[in-house]
Formats: C-alpha cells, sequence, structure tokens
C-alpha cells in the first residue's frame, strides 16, 4: 500500500482508539502449541505425498495426537498453519479461499474440528501483496481479512511482511490488531513486524511492537540445526535494541519455534533447546512430526518441571550473567525470576563447547546475583533431583555435557 494512504489509516486509528489497541486478554503467559512450517514447509503436492502436504488431514491428526498423546493435557492448544493454504487467488468477493483440493472442508469447519478438541487454531496471512510464497496477501484487504478470520472462528493470526517495504510494517501491523480487535474475536496477533526491520538494519521501535503484538519474531528463522539455536540464543544475550525490557505477560518475544523432536539436534542439544525457551519466555510453539517422534523428545516437550519455568505468571525473560572471571567463551550463563514460589529464580547453564569431555566448574549464588541471606534450596529441573540447601557463598560444583545445559530451580530457604 502506498505508505501516505497507510499514514492516513493510521491517524483514523488514532482518532477512534481509546485503548491500547492490544486489549484482548491474551497470551498471560507464553502460547504453547504446534506450527507446520519447519518440519513440512511449502509441500503443497498432495498426490505424490498425502501424509505430508499442507491439507486439512495433516492438521486434523496432528490435533488428534495433541488431545491423544497429552500435549493438550500440559499446555499446547494452538494448532497453526503456516503459508501455502490458501488458494491462488480471492473468490469474487475478494474474501481469501483455502485451497479447494488440500482443503475441501474449508477453515471453518477445522477450527471447529479444533474448538471440539478444545484446541485452538492458527492461521497464517501476509501483510504485503502477496505471502512469501506468492499466495495472495492482505495488502488493502487488513479490515475485511479480518473479519473473514473471525467468522471462521480462527484464534491465532501470524501476520508476515514479505513482498513490502519495512519501514510500512509501523503503520500496518498496528491497523490489523487494531481490525482484529474490532471483529469482537479474541484473536491472538503473533507479527513478524520487528524481524524484517531486523533484516533492514533498521531502528525498531519495540515499545510500539509490544502494544499491538501478543507475540513479535525479531530474529532469524529457526533451522534444523545446533549453530541456529545457539546464535539465536546469543542474539537475545545481547539483546539488542533493548527488545527484553518489553517482555511481559501480553506481549513475548518469540525466538522461534521449538525444533524437539526433528533430526538436527542431539539428545542434550534438545535439553538445550528446551531449557533455553523457557528461560526465555518464549511462546512454545512445536514444529516436528507428531505421529514420529522418539519417546526422549516427547518426555522433554511435555516436563511439567521445564514448562513451569515458561509458564511463570510473572512472564519475566531470563538475562545473561557474567560473573568476574568466568569463560563466557565456553559457558554461557543466565538467570530468571519467577514468582512460583515467590522470590525464586531458574539458573541455566549452557556449555557452548563442541569438545568431547564435560566442563566443570564452581560458582556461588552471589555470583549469580542471587542475594537471600538465608540461601536456596535448590533443585536439578529436568530430573527433579534435589541438589541441596546452599547459602549465597557456598561454592556449587557443576559439570556440563558438551553442547549440553545444567538448569536449576532455586527456592528462597
Amino acid at each position: 500500500m502506498d505508505r501516505r494512504l497507510m499514514k492516513w489509516a493510521m491517524v483514523s486509528l488514532t482518532l477512534v482508539q481509546t485503548i491500547q489497541a492490544l486489549d484482548n486478554g491474551l497470551a498471560r503467559t507464553p502460547p504453547m502449541g504446534w506450527l507446520d512450517w519447519e518440519r513440512f514447509r511449502c509441500n503443497v503436492d498432495c498426490v505424490n505425498d498425502p501424509d505430508n502436504c499442507i491439507s486439512e488431514k495433516l492438521f486434523m491428526q496432528m490435533a488428534d495426537i495433541i488431545v491423544a498423546e497429552g500435549y493438550k493435557d500440559v499446555g499446547y492448544e494452538y494448532v497453526c498453519i503456516d503459508d501455502c493454504w490458501l488458494a491462488e487467488s480471492r473468490d469474487e468477493h475478494g474474501r481469501l479461499m483455502a485451497d479447494p483440493e488440500r482443503f475441501p472442508s474449508g477453515i471453518k469447519a477445522l477450527a471447529d474440528y479444533m474448538h471440539t478438541r478444545g484446541l485452538k487454531l492458527g492461521i497464517y496471512e501476509d501483510f504485503g501483496q502477496t505471502t512469501c510464497d506468492k499466495y495472495p496477501g492482505s495488502e488493502f484487504f487488513l479490515q475485511q481479512d479480518a473479519q473473514t478470520f473471525a467468522d471462521w472462528g480462527v484464534d491465532l493470526l501470524k501476520l508476515d511482511a514479505c513482498n513490502l517495504n519495512a519501514a510500512d510494517n509501523d503503520y500496518g501491523f498496528p491497523i490489523m490488531s487494531f481490525y482484529l480487535n474490532q471483529t469482537g474475536r479474541p484473536i491472538l496477533f503473533s507479527c513478524d513486524w520487528a524481524v524484517y526491520q531486523y533484516y533492514d538494519n533498521m531502528s525498531i521501535d519495540y515499545a510500539a511492537v509490544a502494544k499491538y503484538c501478543n507475540i513479535w519474531r525479531n530474529y532469524h528463522d529457526m533451522q534444523d540445526s545446533w549453530d541456529s539455536v545457539m546464535n539465536t540464543v546469543e542474539y537475545f544475550g545481547t539483546n539488542q535494541g533493548g527488545f527484553q525490557q518489553h517482555v511481559g505477560p501480553g506481549s513475548f518475544s518469540d525466538p522461534d519455534m521449538l525444533i524437539v523432536g526433528d533430526f538436527g539436534l542431539s539428545y542434550d542439544q534438545q535439553r538445550v533447546h528446551m531449557g533455553m525457551w523457557a528461560m526465555l519466555a518464549a511462546p512454545l510453539i512445536m514444529s516436528n512430526d507428531l505421529r514420529h517422534i522418539d519417546p526422549k523428545s516427547k518426555a522433554l516437550l511435555q516436563n511439567r518441571r521445564v514448562l513451569a519455568i515458561n509458564q511463570d505468571p510473572l512472564g519475566h525473560p531470563a538475562t545473561r550473567v557474567t560473573p568476574q572471571g568466568f569463560n563466557s567463551q565456553t559457558l554461557s550463563l543466565w538467570t530468571k525470576p519467577l514468582i512460583k514460589p515467590q522470590g525464586s529464580f531458574a539458573v541455566a547453564i549452557v556449555n557452548k563447547d563442541i569438545q568431547g569431555t564435560p566442563t566443570r566448574f564452581s560458582i556461588r549464588l552471589a555470583d549469580l546475583n542471587l542475594s537471600n541471606n538465608s540461601g536456596y534450596n535448590l533443585t536439578e529441573v529436568f530430573d527433579g533431583l534435589a541438589m541441596g540447601v546452599y547459602s549465597i557463598s557456598k561454592p556449587i560444583n557443576i559439570s556440563v555435557n558438551p553442547t549440553g545445559i545444567v538448569l536449576f530451580q532455586a527456592v528462597p530457604v
């Protein structure tokens, strides 16, 4: 859309708004669910690959597994469609349509399928004229598309920003947020607003992004590799532009999908991925094939102690700490304040080293800025093993596997 028109639309939006645009009451803790993109991409070949193509069958199967195999019980509730669900053109009234061959029942029926199982449906669109894979975008149709999604019973909208000037995101995403609210249906708004401005080395107004978006991407897409996981963790550690200060209930920075259960990570690396997404207060959106998943990966995804750290109502992301004399080239230390129990912390220690022996060292809670003079009761999180009570000055002896993690909770005594 012409930027002048966008600016006039933004002026109109400002005049009619009397409350914060994203006053939808959603995402009070990081959303949890499943998304097809990382694992299935834009596979539309349902003739030769009917079990893995982007179709209503795939999403129904994943929904059934989420319910039957315990994922829903621990909090995974959104089943999300990414790009390539659309027909190649809009209907005669300008409305979006699902591909009739791959989604013969339509999106409303698919949403109903989710709702009868206690789940929610997420869908994808793009703020540009076309989506990233060249299907019809929402440019010039924002209000109509928002109403269409509401009429279908959609519960989450992921809005991408391909094929347009990233500077226009500052106008378009707030407008879409407003139109979503105007429908009267609570629709969680997932924004790719900031990430395209990051790609273009632009200054990002994170206060505005957090104001209008429930979850928001601001770094590269997650790929099925250790390097992708660690590059993302390091970026969140640098906190470029101070984006982490805008994270909290209602609006969470999104480091992208969970690839636990895919092909690229060892078991230790999957623990790092799961543990650090919990520490970062990240949305936990799996992208894997739940029909064929290793039991150890499934157990990680459903680990209630790890999920409790992610879902802590305080909604505060972890920060990276570097004690004096600490070897930050090898190890990365993180602390996350928790409200359950009051005054407690989660602590993560990640070994970035790829050499074949665990790293051993000692650290004190005081080095991690924990200050309760009566000490803390420590529990290892993944396995729930008691570590004992430590004063803030008592050394804790730690051993961390290569590309592994130690994650523990410290509860004040």
